[in-house]
């Protein structure tokens, strides 16, 4: 849904398939800061993985998160679209009409 949107706004974006090439620490962090987020807001918790690695425990660290969602980057919430410096999740996929 993502896509048809940008397309429809005329927009041929670069599509990174982070489930092979997961994005680096500083990548994370850089979209983290663009949406204005912490790790565990850009975390898909139901998934699998969370659970398994006890993602929900308080006391991990920032950084801890981040390397779970490099490690497993199914864990990471998608779409995510980058525009001009801004960030945004695409669902609901209105919320990428406030960055373009």
């Amino acid at each position: 849904m993502a896509m048809a949107l940008l397309t429809e706004k005329g927009i041929n974006p670069q599509v990174v398939e982070y489930l092979t090439t997961p994005p680096s620490k500083q990548e994370l962090e850089d979209i983290l800061n663009m949406l204005n987020c912490e790790p565990r807001q850009l975390m898909r918790t139901h998934e699998q993985e969370y659970k398994d690695n006890n993602l929900s425990n308080e006391s991990l660290s920032r950084d801890q998160l981040i390397e779970a969602m490099i490690t497993f980057p199914k864990l990471i919430e998608r779409p995510i679209v980058i525009n001009n410096g801004k960030a945004a999740i695409g669902r609901p996929t209105e919320t990428i009409l406030e960055i373009l």
